[in-house]
This record gives C-alpha cells, sequence and structure tokens, in this order.
C-alpha cells in the first residue's frame, strides 16, 4: 500500500525522540534512530526522501552523504537512484588522496575532508544529511565538493532546526 508523504512523515515524526539535556545539560537532541528501528518508518523515510529527489525534477549523478548520520541513509538513497555515493568526513577518518575544507564552529573550527578523483568534474552532486541547524557543515560541504569540481544540485535533511538560520 502506497502512503502520502504527509502520512508518511507523520510515521516518521512519531519514530523520533527527543532526549533532554543530552548531549549536555540545555541541549534538546533529536535522535533518529528511532525511524531505523521501525522498518515502516524507515520505508517512509526513504520513500519521503525519493519522492522530493523525483519532484524536484533535478538529475541527480551522485549523492554525498555528512559524516555519521549521513551514512546511514546515503548509500540506500544512492542505491535506489542506482547512482555513486560518497562520504564526507571529517580529517583523517579517508584513506588516499583527499580535498579539504575547514570551516567554523560555534566554539572554534573544523575539518571535512572527501576523497579525490573518484568521479568526473561536473558531476551533479545531491547532499544528504540528517539535521540542518547553523548549515556550517552542510556549507563547508558544498564548498568541497565545488572545490573538487561537482555540481551541487540538491540537499537534503531529515530535521531542520527553525531558529538557528541555517538555510
Amino acid at each position: 500500500m502506497s502512503r502520502s508523504d504527509n502520512e508518511n512523515l507523520d510515521i516518521i515524526r512519531s519514530s523520533l525522540k527527543l532526549c533532554p539535556n543530552f548531549p549536555k545539560k540545555g541541549i534538546t537532541f533529536i535522535d533518529v534512530f528511532g525511524i531505523f528501528a521501525n522498518p515502516t518508518a524507515h520505508r517512509a523515510l526513504i520513500d519521503v526522501i525519493l519522492n522530493r529527489i523525483k519532484k524536484s525534477n533535478t538529475k541527480i549523478e551522485a549523492i554525498a552523504g555528512l559524516e555519521a548520520r549521513g551514512f546511514i541513509f546515503g548509500p540506500q538513497i544512492a542505491l535506489e537512484l542506482q547512482v555513486p555515493f560518497l562520504p564526507v568526513r571529517k580529517h583523517g577518518k579517508l584513506p588516499g588522496k583527499v580535498s579539504a575544507i575547514d570551516y567554523d564552529l560555534e566554539y572554534g573550527k573544523d575539518t571535512i575532508e572527501m576523497q579525490m578523483n573518484i568521479l568526473q568534474p561536473g558531476t551533479k552532486i545531491l547532499l544528504l544529511d540528517d539535521l540542518l541547524a547553523t548549515g556550517g557543515t552542510l556549507g563547508a560541504a558544498q564548498k568541497l565538493c565545488v572545490q573538487l569540481g561537482y555540481e551541487v544540485v540538491e540537499t537534503l535533511v531529515i530535521i531542520e532546526l527553525i531558529g538557528f538560520n541555517g538555510r
């Protein structure tokens, strides 16, 4: 039985768990792992993402998933679309030649990397992550893709935290 995106979104929302004071006091963590523990919610998530991609009518030639939760559903979407999956990782986690970019955090800096010479320049990339807050990591990932010669044509997240001006 096929469900509407709104029905699927309700299923996904019901599988999210709020964890007050995690990872530290004053922070409410949104745990997405409940989605993956529930096959119905998991299927709903994949279907919603695929429907959004289809409705955008954008040609996607590869998926780039951000560490770490972008690794969970990114490869599944890539498989469904029959396109490559590329990990975007923190510094020092990828073998071989990498391209890196530094970006600002609320209290400091961080670095993300992608392997070089994996795809052809001009490849149309969809960036996937679980959560958008300030947009710092996704913005850095987009710049990194451009640095590698790719074209970021779409960005998708499961959750957007309103009020952080991440877009």
